[in-house]
């Protein structure tokens, strides 16, 4: 409910790098950082579709896929491929959901800082409970969930 209500939105929005959780969690030390590289890096979503929902981002803080550089591009396309790779090894999932949101319209709830949705589904994922009871059932916390899978991150 705190994403729904944006109870933990920064006073001054998402639009400036010092509101922006994108821009701030790489420093943090209790965030949930999976894997770093040079341009981009990997973070648990903090309000998870499915476990292992992760997001690739760019540590620039950029807006917009077009206005990436070739070699964040380039990134941002091998750490989901590896992050892909990563999740499977751990979990099994039986497909992947992938994807950028473009602008608030568009769905981003933080259209200020692009970053990539790599969510993992399995059958049945989507069931009575989330359909009638319109709440999710995510069997794992957080921080384990990102230990699993750092550990699972091969080194670069």
């Amino acid at each position: 409910m705190a994403y729904v209500t944006g109870e933990d939105a920064p006073p001054e929005g998402y639009a400036k790098p010092s509101g922006c959780p994108f821009c701030r969690a790489p420093a943090e030390p209790e965030s949930l950082v999976v894997a770093r590289g040079d341009l981009v890096y990997a973070v648990l979503n903090l309000y998870p579709y499915n476990p292992g929902h992760l997001l690739i981002c760019p540590y620039r803080h950029v807006a917009d896929y077009t206005d990436l550089t070739e070699d964040e591009t380039v990134e941002v396309a091998a750490f989901t491929r590896t992050a892909m790779r990563v999740i499977r090894s751990v979990s099994s999932p039986h497909g992947f959901n992938l994807g950028m949101n473009q602008g608030a319209v568009a769905g981003a709830g933080i259209a200020a800082h692009l970053h990539q949705h790599v969510v993992p589904r399995w059958g049945g994922d989507a069931n009575f409970v989330s359909v009638i009871g319109r709440t999710k059932v995510l069997p794992q916390v957080l921080t384990d969930t990102r230990v699993m899978l750092a550990k699972a991150w091969p080194a670069l």
